[in-house]
Parts: C-alpha cells; sequence; structure tokens
C-alpha cells in the first residue's frame, strides 16, 4: 500500500522548494567535484565528509521525490462536510475549562507550536468526523474530554 502525504498548498510550496534547492546544492557540489582520496587505506576525511554530505543528501532528494509522487492537497470541504472536523479544520475546543484552537494537517505538517496537530495524532485521529458540540474524550495516561466549540474552514 502506497503512502498518501495529506498537504495544504503551502506545505507543497515548501516540499517542492526543498527538493528544488537541493537538486540545485547537489549540481553544484558535482559541478565543483569531490576532494582527491589519498590511494592508502586510509580516506582523506573531506572525502569522507564530502562522501556523506552527498549520501544524505540523496536520501532526502529520494524522500522528497516520494512525497511528490504521493501528495494530496487538503481541500476545504462543501456542503455539510464543512460541519464535521476534516483535515484543513480549524478547531477550537474546550479543555476542563480552558479554549485551546488548532489545525488538523498531514503529518508532515505538523508542528504543536504553530498550532498544527496532524490528523494521525491522538487528539488529531479522535476529533476527525466530530461535530460542534460534541466532547470527545481521549484516554491517554488521564482522560481528557474535548468539548467542540467551533469549526473553520
Amino acid at each position: 500500500m502506497e503512502d498518501k502525504f495529506y498537504l495544504t498548498k503551502e506545505g507543497l510550496d515548501k516540499v517542492q522548494k526543498e527538493y528544488k534547492d537541493l537538486l540545485s546544492i547537489k549540481q553544484e557540489k558535482m559541478r565543483t567535484g569531490a576532494p582527491v582520496a589519498f590511494h592508502s587505506e586510509e580516506l582523506d576525511t573531506e572525502f569522507v565528509a564530502f562522501k556523506e554530505d552527498l549520501e544524505l543528501m540523496e536520501a532526502r532528494i529520494n524522500d522528497l521525490e516520494y512525497i511528490l509522487q504521493n501528495y494530496e492537497i487538503i481541500k476545504s470541504p462543501v456542503g455539510q462536510e464543512k460541519e464535521t472536523i476534516q483535515l484543513g479544520a480549524k478547531v477550537s475546543v474546550d479543555v476542563d475549562g480552558q479554549t485551546d484552537e488548532f489545525i488538523l494537517v498531514g503529518t508532515l505538517e505538523a508542528n504543536p507550536i504553530e498550532g498544527k496537530i496532524s490528523n494521525e495524532s491522538p487528539v488529531g485521529r479522535a476529533l476527525l468526523g466530530h461535530k460542534i458540540g460534541d466532547i470527545v474524550q481521549l484516554n491517554s495516561p488521564v482522560i481528557v474530554n474535548y468539548k467542540i466549540k467551533k469549526i473553520s474552514y
């Protein structure tokens, strides 16, 4: 089964930019050439570092290519679907008398500091498909109730 990477338009732009930048850096490294390795049992540390950098860059380029071949843009739902929590929803919840707000995104864009939680996180998974007024109970080490106050896209 292929992975599906859910991205916002901004998230896709970031992935495409990183991919383009890495390809450009790789071409520049290849153009300037590798440091010469000594013909002995010990390799020059510059050559080893160059080779490791290139391998790491190539691995990241391969990851980005895979993402770009298997992504789906998060679209705003239409009609009654807007009444339920879907990917891309900005959700306001009440947790123990305090209001918390976040946006539900795919795993690649999740960043709790920015208020973006993954659809695969325990909270994200629990909230998917629920409506305003629903109380969603999350059983982690402690029981937490999320009362959905607002959903917007």
